[in-house]
């Protein structure tokens, strides 16, 4: 799941019913203990919803869903270089992959950090250099002193990850607010486009505020200024509470619910739902509401017509969080551009549809090297 205006009234309400299902059974407790005449009930209760608050993830949605025969898990590389930024921020970078093939840089979406990436570096890692990063603030990858989280900022990081990317002209791969750094370093950098970047890849992703192309746009759009913006900052306010909230929703299951329904489409295995439900867990609510708000500003309508490398768009059919209308919009005005759908497929097909995602890749860079060899 990332951290997306379009679920964060649903991330809210989980929060806030988790606190008021452990409270309420403390209550029950409390009230069975100090008074005699209180029935055991009370105390079947109160007890039944403090363990559902603390392992009610072993009851609920996973077990729903088939196991899989290769579940994600947290993969990190021994090949590592920590990239210090001008605003304080360390950049966290691992390569996998032979050193001297065709370097692709992935860049993950907001929420999660770069092990979101496990399928994508073991089924391209024979081929590619893959080179996947943190957003600062996120995994391994420190904050940025001066709490810096716009477009902006990570795209002069991702400038600063690709001059130790070797000498080959680089593949940007980014998955939403990834993509939205690509096309935002495209606008900051067209040099560096021209001179270092052989082709595009995106992901799941908008070219404009995220509130535009989610579900619900219309009233999501009308509820940001009165009431998203002011949650965001309350909950960079109360970042600490909020965290320990977050964990109780992901420990009595619903984050799962929140997960399921903002990124996947039902046929995910239930270690691809427990993965990204814990990813969505570690991340600070302070630093992603950050985030979030940088998203309000983002707008990169006019960036598009001006990119003229080859650019693969990949949308889930049934992606909420950027609906596939966005794609369309992308490949229309991008001027060498086309589009892969992944059916059944939502925010994280790359994850739930994990071999179609590596195949609609490596197709793409087969045909853009036939290109090539031609001229």
């Amino acid at each position: 799941m990332l951290f997306m205006p379009h679920n964060f009234l649903l991330v809210w309400l989980a929060q806030l019913l988790s606190v008021g299902v452990l409270g309420t059974g403390i209550y029950l407790i409390y009230e069975w203990y100090e008074r005699e005449l209180v029935g055991t009930a009370y105390l079947v209760g109160g007890l039944v919803m403090v363990l559902w608050t603390f392992a009610g993830r072993f009851i609920s949605l996973p077990l729903l869903r088939r196991p899989g025969v290769e579940e994600p898990k947290f993969m990190r590389s021994k090949t590592v270089k920590r990239l210090s930024q001008p605003d304080g921020s360390v950049l966290q970078v691992e390569f996998f992959g032979p050193s001297d093939a065709q370097p692709i840089i992935m860049s993950h979406g907001w929420g999660p950090n770069s092990t979101v990436w496990y399928y994508a570096k073991r089924q391209l890692s024979d081929r590619f250099r893959v080179i996947v990063w943190d957003l600062p603030g996120l995994g391994k990858s420190s904050r940025p002193k001066n709490n810096d989280y716009s477009l902006e900022k990570y795209a002069r990081d991702l400038e600063a990850v690709i001059s130790i990317a070797g000498d080959k002209p680089v593949i940007l791969l980014g998955h939403s607010m990834g993509g939205m750094i690509n096309l935002t370093f495209c606008r900051l950098f067209p040099e560096q486009l021209r001179r270092r970047v052989a082709s595009l890849i995106l992901v799941d992703t908008t070219y404009t505020n995220p509130v535009k192309t989610c579900i619900f746009s219309s009233w999501v759009r009308k509820l940001q200024k009165p009431l998203l913006e002011p949650l965001l900052y309350l909950t960079i306010l109360l970042s600490p509470i909020l965290w320990l909230m977050t964990w109780l929703s992901y420990f009595n299951g619903l984050l799962y619910i929140s997960v399921e329904l903002s990124g996947f489409t039902g046929t995910e295995t239930r270690g691809q739902l427990n993965f990204a439900s814990l990813l969505s867990a570690l991340g600070s609510p302070g630093v992603l509401a950050r985030g979030t708000l940088a998203m309000f500003k983002f707008d990169e309508t006019q960036t598009l017509a001006k990119i003229n490398v080859p650019v693969l768009v990949v949308s889930g059919a049934s992606d909420i969080a950027t609906k596939p209308v966005a794609s369309d919009r992308m490949v229309a005005e991008l001027p060498h551009a086309q589009k892969v759908t992944i059916k059944p497929g939502g925010h994280m097909a790359l994850m739930e549809q994990n071999h179609q995602f590596a195949e609609a890749v490596n197709a793409f860079c087969n045909r853009e090297s036939d290109r090539h060899i031609i001229e």
